[in-house]
């Protein structure tokens, strides 16, 4: 939306500069999108005087100027028709730029002879397009700025240009009158009334309206009447000069009219030529096929239902959108009819877009007009026209009803504070609204009937605090209801959640969010791809299943950085996996992968190709941050995802698993087309159970002066035998003396026959008290053996 400040003043009284008005505006929630004064780029241009102009010795059609300018007595060659002795010109001294021909004048030779600046046209000053000669001015002194002079004698040649956003629901911010009304409210000057008296007519208009039953929800009300004996030429200056400021072009006084009144009052008219129109007018619901040809000349074919105005010969014009030509005026129109008509703004919406017709008119009776205004409209159009292009005006012709949209809310006065938190008393925000045109009764206020986007109490909460700014809203932190160091709000689950990704974050790994969705193909690699969790509209074929795992999606992201030249990578996610499709049939999954090499930050400082005890390392690190415990069993039946002889699950028992991590299964990754080696794990942080007590504070420390000792034992076992099952044996044989039990070797074949191998292991006994004596020591390595030799079958290697 553009206007003028002179346009602006006509509806408000301020003495507000361009720049206080623009500020205002935005704050006001009219968003300023750009502000042109022609003054700015004019402001170097003095006047001057030619007290000489001699032709030019070597050019017929320049003159040689003496002129009197600011700077002193200065020569100017000049090639302008009109340059001669004794006129006050317009003068551009070197160094100043033209906005009119993009250049900055500089001191420079013109047939041999210096020439010191430039006497300027309107059109190389951009004021207008006239060219024929440099601009003559009847008054002005020598070294007067322009901008000064056009101020005082021709204000409209700079007339600053403010073009605002408007949002959907502000249809009463697409008039200059509603801008205005708002300006007034904050208090930037005083709103001028804008009542119209009525026209009297002198005849009976002799073009009647009826409205059918079936377009009466799209055309409710119809105001019309014919002048006839007018006079259509160009319109006055003031107007062309306003409506070409906003970005339209002056056609003829009767069309520039409607266009004025679309702007100035957000009130689209339309004027027909009478002696065109065939009989009464009716609008109707069109019945689809028919056709008419635009005021823009192109044809258009309509649809079924949409609103239309006939005469008797046809349709002649698409209601709420475009005139037809067929009944346009001219210059030879002598009796017009002009019809101003409330249009319902869903239909003409539908219309608008279905014909792709982007008119001044859609635009504002799509986001709502003021329905009320429509006969005013047509007086204020009716006097216009009658006082500059003369005629005689007919009784007004009405066909149907304004509609009835009265809306009145109760105005809570302590709402501000509780909604927006802003202290504005009472008296105040009543005042608001009554400037804005609210009628209040008591605590009831009235809606005006062009703002249609008031639909509540919060509406009118919001004008009061949107009028006394909320750049006066300050922050202020919420009432503590209980003293004291407040109760934690994160549940346990979302604790790990952050500590789980500040973990990985720390462990190098980039996080990612993929789609919850994946192709077929791939949710059938990790056990999904079923009909349970198949979409039943899904956005494409890459995306008809819910996933069942995070791995997919983060080897389909490697893929696609493989593909792009990044081969070394580590990504995690954490997010909800789907093992059905029903509500509640979803669980929380850590996964991470990497794939390619690892960095030169190695322990050797040398890349290396990954392999899974990085990522078994990375998940005991994760799963540890998420306050899992530290002993935790490692069992080798991992999914068929994953390489069978290159993975581990982490569990605490044989039923609670925390994770599992491993090489991924080379057929998966040929699947996906992933370059591998790629490792990765995923962990289950809601099966990690919570501490027994209270994790505030840290356990005691406990320290111990007795060495410990330790004893290696090989034992002989069958092949199938799980290093896992002989570590927990002997862990087993007395849990207050044995600290720790690892493996250190493992030997097949040779000696030991087929299907046999042994396992050597080392224990740590850490006294408790007092030093072990070496009977003790046997007898503790006695049960070891006992153990072992119970859950594996297996004998001490001799």
């Amino acid at each position: 939306m553009k206007f003028t400040l002179s346009w602006l003043k006509r509806h408000l009284e301020t003495d507000a500069s361009v720049e206080e008005i623009a500020e205002t505006l935005t704050d006001l929630g009219l968003e300023v999108e750009g502000v042109e004064n022609p003054a700015e780029r004019l402001g170097a241009f003095r006047l001057g005087k030619v007290l000489a102009a001699e032709k030019h010795p070597d050019a017929d059609k320049l003159k040689v100027c003496r002129v009197a300018t600011a700077e002193g007595e200065t020569q100017i060659i000049c090639g302008a028709p009109n340059a001669r002795e004794g006129i006050t010109v317009v003068v551009a001294s070197p160094g100043t730029y033209v906005p009119g021909i993009d250049t900055t004048i500089q001191v420079g030779k013109i047939r041999g002879i210096e020439s010191h600046g430039m006497m300027c046209s309107e059109r190389e000053m951009e004021l207008s397009d006239e060219h024929s000669g440099i601009i003559e001015l009847p008054s002005g002194e020598v070294g007067e700025r322009f901008t000064d002079w056009l101020a005082q004698n021709a204000p409209e040649k700079i007339d600053p240009v403010i073009e605002i956003a408007i949002t959907p629901n502000r249809g009463d911010a697409l008039g200059v009158h509603g801008i205005a009304r708002d300006l007034a409210a904050r208090g930037l000057g005083t709103l001028k009334p804008g009542t119209v008296d009525p026209v009297p007519g002198s005849f009976p208009c002799p073009i009647g309206v009826t409205i059918d039953e079936d377009a009466r929800d799209g055309c409710p009300v119809f105001y019309g009447r014919v002048i006839r004996g007018v006079t259509n030429g160009p319109s006055p200056d003031w107007l062309k000069a306003q409506l070409k400021a906003v970005g339209l072009r002056p056609i003829s006084f009767l069309v520039d009219v409607t266009n004025f009144f679309t702007f100035d009052r957000n009130r689209p008219l339309h004027v027909f030529d009478a002696d065109k129109v065939a009989g009464n007018l009716r609008i109707h619901a069109a019945q689809g096929g028919e056709t008419l040809v635009g005021l823009d000349d192109k044809t258009y074919v309509f649809e079924p239902g949409m609103t239309v105005i006939s005469d008797d010969t046809g349709v002649e014009s698409i209601g709420g959108v475009m005139g037809g030509a067929e009944t346009g005026v001219t210059e030879e129109t002598v009796n017009v009819f002009v019809e101003a008509a409330y249009f319902d703004p869903i239909r003409t919406a539908l219309t608008g877009r279905a014909l792709k017709i982007n008119s001044d008119a859609r635009y504002r009776f799509e986001r709502g007009i003021d329905p009320a205004w429509t006969p005013h409209g047509l007086e204020a159009a009716t006097r216009m026209i009658l006082e500059h292009a003369g005629g005689e005006p007919s009784e007004v012709m009405v066909a149907g009803a304004i509609p009835e949209e009265t809306r009145a809310f109760r105005l809570d006065t302590d709402r501000v504070q509780s909604l927006v938190g802003m202290d504005i008393p009472a008296e105040t925000q009543r005042a608001t609204l009554e400037s804005l045109g609210f009628v209040l009764d008591g605590d009831i206020a009235q809606v005006p009937s062009w703002r249609s986007d008031v639909m509540g109490e919060a509406d009118l909460v919001e004008e009061v605090a949107r009028i006394a700014s909320l750049t006066r809203l300050e922050g202020r932190p919420l009432k503590r209801l209980d003293p004291g160091v407040p109760r934690p709000i994160l549940s346990p689950l979302q604790r790990r959640e952050r500590a789980g990704r500040r973990t990985a974050a720390a462990l190098g790994y980039n996080e990612c969010v993929t789609y919850s969705f994946i192709d077929q193909a791939a949710a059938q690699l990790f056990g999904g791809g079923d009909d349970a969790s198949m979409l039943a509209n899904p956005i494409s074929s890459e995306m008809s299943h819910m996933r069942p795992a995070l791995l997919p999606g983060l080897l389909q992201a490697a893929a696609r950085n493989q593909a792009r030249g990044f081969a070394d990578l580590a990504l995690f996610e954490l997010g909800s996996a789907f093992h059905g499709g029903e509500p509640g049939e979803q669980h929380l999954l850590l996964s991470g992968i990497r794939v390619g090499r690892t960095g030169p930050k190695d322990v050797h400082g040398a890349a290396r190709a990954v392999d899974l005890y990085d990522v078994k390392a990375d998940a005991e690190a994760l799963l540890a941050a998420m306050g899992a415990p530290a002993k935790m069993q490692i069992r080798r039946d991992a999914a068929g995802w994953w390489h069978p002889g290159r993975s581990g699950v982490l569990c605490l028992g044989p039923k609670k698993v925390l994770g599992v991590f491993g090489e991924i299964h080379p057929k998966v990754l040929r699947a996906l087309d992933v370059k591998g080696p790629a490792v990765g794990f995923t962990l289950w942080p809601a099966e990690i159970p919570e501490p027994k007590k209270s994790t505030t504070t840290r356990a005691a420390l406990l320290l111990n002066d007795l060495q410990p000792v330790e004893r290696d034992f090989a034992f002989v076992v069958d092949a199938d035998v799980q290093a896992l099952d002989l570590v927990n044996a002997a862990a087993g044989a007395d849990k207050a003396l044995i600290e720790e039990v690892r493996v250190f070797d493992e030997f097949i074949g040779g000696s030991l026959g087929e299907g046999r191998k042994s396992l050597a292991i080392t224990v740590r006994l850490q006294p408790q008290g007092k030093s072990l004596t070496e009977a003790e020591i046997e007898a503790v390595g006695a049960r070891i053996v006992e153990k072992v030799s119970k859950a594996t079958g297996g004998t001490l290697r001799g």
